[in-house]
């Protein structure tokens, strides 16, 4: 499943080429509670058609029922608004908000089809973009940002950043990866899969998952991890897991890791020290055990576990010692003999 934003984007972009009136509505600011972030958009059609979401629905709704011929109404035409929903307890338990949740929209009418198919390209092209609305009149203008940025709102323009898509690789076919890919994928991730060994590759079933056969490390070394990508060894062979994780230690993945027991990490570490002058530094950023504890024993289980954690750490939210792996694991006196090799 695609990146929601460009997901968004994309649709609003094919609607404006084919000449329909359409609206982009972006959440600016919200107090309280809100059911969606800062920087959510959301598109709608003249024809009532919606993509992306501001709120659980209702707000959307609301939308619909004022600038769509759905609610027999004709979307209005010229220099964004702004709108606030949930200003009285009245208004915030009719459109489903949160007690106390009020979140304010700008809303741009007809946006420039150019401008939209430029944005696309450059974020299917992997870069980071800054859209800079100006209120006055909506006038779009596209330039380059070096790293992500919250949106940033003023009387005379909107500032939002559009990153590419979050990526993963993962190291290894399997039942586990199938799990993995697929979680990732819905949660916005464009997942790669490497594994040359063919007897893996064959059973493979997730459809949108790019494949590789090339050797893990010259497969890091092509995908170039950024700081919006992760990489994931599931193999449980040294052959290939090792050498990928130390070229994906060397690039800004906000997340590296190799799933395998306590005993299994421990001996990577010490593989890594003695055979390619690793320090414990240098390999402070390697994940392993990988996943937070819950018990996982399964397949899908697991990948829950791993996919938890990977978004944990996207997200910037510590988690407790007490939910990593090797820790949960000492304190419940789990002995490493009788682990497998899981979250």
């Amino acid at each position: 499943m695609e990146n929601l934003d460009v997901m968004v984007l994309r649709h609003l972009r094919d609607w404006r080429q084919a000449g329909r009136r359409a609206l982009l509505a972006t959440v600016v600011r919200t107090w309280g509670s809100s059911p969606r972030p800062i920087g959510s958009i959301m598109a709608l059609a003249e024809d009532g058609a919606v993509v992306g979401s501001v709120s659980g629905g209702c707000i959307e709704d609301d939308l619909i029922a004022r600038h769509s011929l759905l609610g027999a109404q004709q979307m209005p035409q010229g220099a964004p608004r702004l709108v606030r929903y949930g200003v009285t307890a009245d208004e915030a338990h009719r459109f489903g908000l949160p007690c106390g949740g009020t979140l304010e929209l700008l809303l741009e009418f007809d946006p420039e089809p150019q401008a939209l198919a430029a944005l696309v390209a450059q974020l299917e092209a992997g870069r980071l973009v800054q859209r800079v609305v100006a209120l006055a009149d909506g006038q779009v203008r596209l330039q380059s940002a070096d790293a992500p940025a919250a949106l940033h709102i003023d009387a005379q323009q909107l500032v939002n950043t559009f990153g590419p898509e979050y990526r993963m690789l993962l190291i290894g076919a399997g039942q586990l990866a199938e799990y993995l890919a697929t979680m990732a994928s819905f949660s916005g991730f464009a997942v790669t899969l490497c594994d040359p060994r063919a007897e893996y590759r064959g059973s493979w079933q997730v459809s949108g998952v790019r494949v590789l056969t090339d050797m893990p490390d010259d497969a890091v070394r092509a995908f170039a991890p950024d700081s919006r990508s992760c990489v994931v060894a599931l193999t449980h062979d040294p052959k290939l897991d090792d050498l990928a994780l130390l070229e994906a230690l060397e690039t800004a993945a906000f997340y590296v890791g190799a799933i395998g027991s306590r005993r299994n990490a421990q001996a990577r570490h010490a593989r890594m020290r003695e055979h390619f002058d690793q320090t414990e530094a240098s390999l402070a950023r390697l994940r392993g055990p990988i996943g937070i504890y819950i018990g996982s024993k399964t397949p899908p289980e697991i990948a829950v576990s791993v996919m938890a954690e990977i978004l944990a750490v996207k997200n910037a939210v510590p988690l407790p010692r007490e939910t990593e792996v090797a820790t949960a694991k000492g304190l419940l006196a789990v002995p490493a003999s009788h682990e497998v090799a899981s979250a």
